[in-house]
C-alpha cells in the first residue's frame, strides 16, 4: 500500500504575520519627526525631571516623582508605537505612482455630490494620517473603499448615516 506523508498543517498560531501598512511620504516624515522629538528632546527632559524628583527623598509619597515616571512611561510607549508603525510602513510617494487615471492609495480626488452639487476634495491616506477637516481620508474609510478603482466620470455610491450618497469623480490627481 502507498503511504502518504502527513501534511505539515497550518503555520504556528503564535507566529505573527508582518503586514505592511500604507502611508504617504508626508505621513512617514511626520511620524519620523515626532519620533526624533520624543527621543532627542522629550526623553532627556523627562529623565532629568525623574532624577530631580528622586532627589527630593521618600519616593512612596513623592507625587512629583510618580508623575515624572508616568510621563516617562507614556513617552517610551509612544516611541515604541512610532517605531513599530514606521517599521511596518509601506511608504507611497504619490508623484511616483503610474498615472493610470484610477483612484488608488495616495491619490487626490475631486468629487461632486450628485444630489447637492457640493464639491469635495480628498486625498486617500493611511489610517494615522487621516484628518477629514484637512481633506485627508483613511484608506480604510467607507468613502475611500467606495472610490478606489474609480476613474473620472464614474459615480461612487457611499453608505452614510443619512442614506446612500452618490459622488461623481470629477478629477484624479497624483500630487
Amino acid at each position: 500500500p502507498c503511504r502518504r506523508e502527513p501534511s505539515p498543517g497550518p503555520p504556528q498560531a503564535n507566529r505573527r504575520m508582518s503586514t505592511k501598512t500604507p502611508m504617504t511620504l508626508r505621513g512617514a516624515d511626520a511620524l519620523r519627526e515626532e519620533l526624533r522629538h520624543r527621543k532627542s528632546e522629550l526623553r532627556p527632559k523627562i529623565i532629568a525631571s525623574v532624577e530631580e524628583a528622586r532627589a527630593h527623598g521618600d519616593l512612596k509619597e513623592n507625587a512629583e516623582y510618580h508623575a515624572a515616571r508616568e510621563q516617562h512611561g507614556f513617552n517610551e510607549g509612544r516611541i515604541g508605537e512610532l517605531e513599530a508603525k514606521l517599521s511596518n510602513a509601506q511608504i507611497v510617494d504619490p508623484a511616483a505612482l503610474p498615472k493610470t487615471g484610477k483612484i488608488m492609495f495616495s491619490t487626490t480626488v475631486e468629487l461632486v455630490d450628485a444630489d447637492s452639487g457640493e464639491e469635495l476634495r480628498y486625498q486617500i491616506v493611511g489610517e494615522d494620517e487621516a484628518d477629514i477637516k484637512n481633506g485627508l481620508i483613511s484608506v480604510n474609510s467607507p468613502l475611500a473603499r467606495a472610490l478606489i478603482g474609480k476613474v473620472e466620470g464614474d459615480v461612487a455610491q457611499v453608505q452614510t448615516p443619512r442614506g446612500i450618497r452618490e459622488l461623481e469623480v470629477v478629477k484624479v490627481s497624483y500630487l
